[in-house]
């Protein structure tokens, strides 16, 4: 099992569908788990997925639309009644706190989890740990939302051969990392000697928006981009007027930012076959596309 993959817990739009839960996606990132966007039945897709309520580190919220935030009250709940460990963050815009409020109290139980909250109130970074940072950019919906960008700062690959041929080994190896230089023998030996630049992952979530420089923003060279892709383009005019993106728009978006893995979601109920949303997409992108469906595991591309 890949410990970094999205997995999906529902993509269908505004109605669900026989075969579409509502909206919820859990990113693991090596042993964090960031929620986002836990629409209604989410807490059942958990148990279908193998999604622990401890696996929930942070609770990401783009808007307040129902079929993304109306399975918060079972989340929580279930959170309480499984003695989550540690505190939960949750991101949301800070315009809609009052139904935050409402969906966490939403029925009477017994209140364990200790549910940090941190209404967003503007373009920046919202969290920052071992992971990188997390950092929220406004989008243009019918109601405040923001869209989520996921940061790991870049480092360096050691390589052997280069540490075998100067002799570096040992606690030699991890002080050369830390400090930057080490003396073997009668020569220092530098990083950049034995080492090579490794980039950062990029992971990038946009929901219920149309086009803007947020999305291009969260998109820049991103690994892994869930975008929502409502419409196909026969249906632009709706998509505009419903401020909502089609698949060829997504495509752009991952075909002008660089993105590796093209990851399509939230999907209108009006259309039946999801082969048609790839090849849309495939017109315009030529990397990896994943027409998401629920339950899908989907690996975050292995560092370039």
């Amino acid at each position: 099992m890949s410990n970094r993959e999205l997995v999906v817990l529902g993509t269908a739009s505004q109605a669900p569908t026989r075969t579409r839960n509502h909206n919820g996606y859990l990113l693991r990132w090596d042993g964090l788990g960031l929620l986002f966007d836990p629409g209604e039945g989410t807490q059942r897709q958990m148990t279908f997925a193998g999604v622990s309520a401890n696996d929930v580190d942070h609770l990401c919220i783009t808007h307040f639309h129902g079929d993304h935030c109306l399975g918060v009250p079972g989340v929580v709940h279930r959170m309480s009644s499984d003695r989550v460990r540690g505190a939960v963050h949750a991101h949301y815009p800070a315009s809609g706190a009052k139904f935050f409020g409402h969906l966490r109290y939403a029925a009477a139980y017994d209140d364990t989890v200790q549910l940090d909250e941190h209404p967003i109130t503007g373009d920046g970074t919202i969290a920052r740990g071992p992971f990188g940072s997390l950092r929220a950019v406004r989008l243009e919906h019918r109601i405040e939302v923001f869209g989520y960008r996921l940061e790991e700062p870049d480092g360096r690959r050691m390589l052997p051969d280069a540490l075998a041929e100067l002799g570096v080994r040992g606690p030699d190896i991890g002080r050369l990392q830390r400090e930057g230089s080490v003396r073997v023998g009668d020569r220092t030996v530098e990083l950049a000697e034995v080492s090579q630049e490794r980039p950062g992952q990029r992971f990038a979530f946009v929901m219920d928006t149309r086009l803007c420089d947020g999305v291009f923003e969260l998109a820049d060279d991103a690994d892994m981009l869930v975008i929502e892709s409502t419409f196909l383009d026969q249906d632009a005019d709706l998509a505009d007027r419903y401020r909502h993106l089609t698949a060829a728009q997504a495509a752009r978006v991952a075909a002008d930012c660089g993105v590796r893995c093209l990851v399509l979601t939230h999907f209108s109920q009006r259309y039946t076959d999801p082969r048609r949303f790839h090849d849309e997409a495939a017109a315009v992108f030529d990397g990896t596309i994943v027409v998401a469906s629920d339950l899908d595991r989907i690996p975050v591309p292995l560092r370039r």
